[in-house]
């Protein structure tokens, strides 16, 4: 993979800079991860306890209703029997129902609220982080394709012109415009040097195709 696919700089300031970034943001995801996720278990034994309801419901409904078909069965008086141990029965159903839709309710409810907590604080630094580092992307990637040609460079040259500080200029040359303007390949591979490093890349082992 060349260098200008890795999004990362080559001058070691910027890149212990973008390291330290990056461990800061995947240290922050991870914080509010298990905070979201100990929400998440907080809500969710609310769920369990629905279903646990809606189990023994159904159990002590099935009771009910085992009762009833056999106190049916007894002469003169079943039907007298059995018709409130079916009552009881509908009943227990109904407290299952409602804890079924208890237990729906809070599974929901759990990972909304997981999201709800840890989504806004993760994405509040994230984003920006991601803004950065695409930007310094799509820079590193046009630096590095410009200084691959001839033409590209002197443009790279121009900028740092346009951009550097006097001092840093006046280190590759004494006149830098003057060696601009004449084509000195020194001059203006030096000041291409100098906007790449400002861009975090080293402008060594790179290699121009024309």
């Amino acid at each position: 993979m060349t260098t200008r696919w890795v999004p990362y700089a080559t001058t070691p300031a910027r890149l212990l800079r973008q390291m330290f970034s990056d461990i800061v943001v995947v240290g922050w995801t991870a914080v509010w991860v298990v905070i979201g996720l100990a929400v998440h278990s907080a809500v969710a034994v609310i769920a369990d306890f629905g279903y646990q309801v809606e189990s023994g419901a159904n159990g002590v409904a099935g009771n009910l209703d085992s009762a009833g078909n056999s106190a049916d069965n007894v002469p003169l008086i079943g039907d007298s029997l059995a018709r409130p141990l079916s009552a009881a029965g509908d009943a227990a159903r109904e407290i299952a129902g409602a804890g079924q839709s208890l237990g729906v309710t809070a599974s929901w409810l759990a990972w909304l609220l997981a999201l709800a907590v840890a989504a806004p604080p993760i994405l509040a630094l994230m984003m920006p982080w991601l803004f950065l580092r695409v930007r310094f992307a799509r820079r590193k990637w046009t630096a590095v394709t410009l200084a691959s040609t001839l033409a590209g460079e002197e443009l790279l040259a121009l900028r740092a012109l346009a951009n550097r500080p006097l001092a840093k200029l006046a280190a590759v040359d004494a006149d830098p415009v003057g060696a601009w303007r004449n084509q000195d390949r020194a001059a203006i591979r030096g000041l291409a040097a100098l906007e790449l490093r400002a861009t975090g890349i080293r402008a060594a082992n790179l290699r121009r195709t024309t």
